[in-house]
Order: structure tokens, then sequence, then C-alpha cells
């Protein structure tokens, strides 16, 4: 962790899982043992403050693309808000501190991530956040 910040980041979080495939609302459980996903060198851990439950959320927890799905269990949710409290190696462009948002997921259907946004902290690509624009008065 950078050692700008004053965030202790922890082992474990909690975040909605869904341990099998099925209806989602059979089978996505909110769980408080879920281990804090690792950082990529391009990466962020980001300290979730909103996320949203999709159209693809739902179809992937019914297993619609068990076929490229990283295998349950799996926190779902592609889009988030939050701050960043971690920095890989080599991400140039943003600071612990910063305010982002954006889509966590640029492969989507391809290869969804296992950790997504549906948790107190996920992962993402430095490329796919954007700085939370600064209020104008």
């Amino acid at each position: 962790m950078s050692s700008s910040g004053a965030v202790t980041v922890p082992a474990k979080m909690k975040g909605w899982v869904y341990s099998e495939y099925g209806d989602p609302a059979q089978v996505l459980k909110l769980e408080s043992e879920v281990p804090v996903p690792d950082v990529k060198e391009d990466q962020v851990l980001v300290k979730v403050v909103a996320a949203a439950l999709n159209p693809l959320d739902y179809k992937r927890m019914e297993g619609a693309i068990k076929a490229t799905d990283s295998s349950p269990p799996t926190v779902p949710g592609y889009d988030v808000a939050g701050v960043v409290v971690e920095l890989g190696s080599k991400v140039k462009n943003l600071q612990v501190g910063d305010e982002v948002y954006g889509n966590i997921n640029e492969a989507a259907l391809v290869q969804p991530k296992k950790y997504g946004s549906l948790a107190e902290y996920t992962a993402v690509e430095e490329k796919l956040l954007a700085l939370k624009p600064q209020n104008k008065t």
C-alpha cells in the first residue's frame, strides 16, 4: 500500500456473493468473510462508496455466461464509485485518496472478474477509472 495514505485495508470484507448459479433472489447472499482482492501492478484498490446491480449481473448469476465466467463464489457488480486506497506498482495517474468512478470489467462477457463492485473493496485497472468531477459553484 502507498505510504501516503492512512487507510488500513483488512484481509476480509463484507460482500454480496453467489456460490452457485440460479435465481439471483435465492443465490445472492451477504457474506462477511470475503477475501479482499489482490491488486495487480496496473490496478488500484477502491473502497466502494456506491455500486450498481445491472441486468448483466442477473444473467451472470443465472448462469448465462457460465462458459466464460469466473468460478463461484463470485462477487458481482460492474459499476463503482469510491476512493482509491492502494496502488499497484505501475499506476501513474491516480493517487491514494482520489475519488473515482467507472466500469470495473473491460471484458465483461469474455473474462468477468471474480471480485466485482458489490463489496467493500474492489481491484480495478487504472485505465478503467475516471476522477470524480469537482463541484462547480
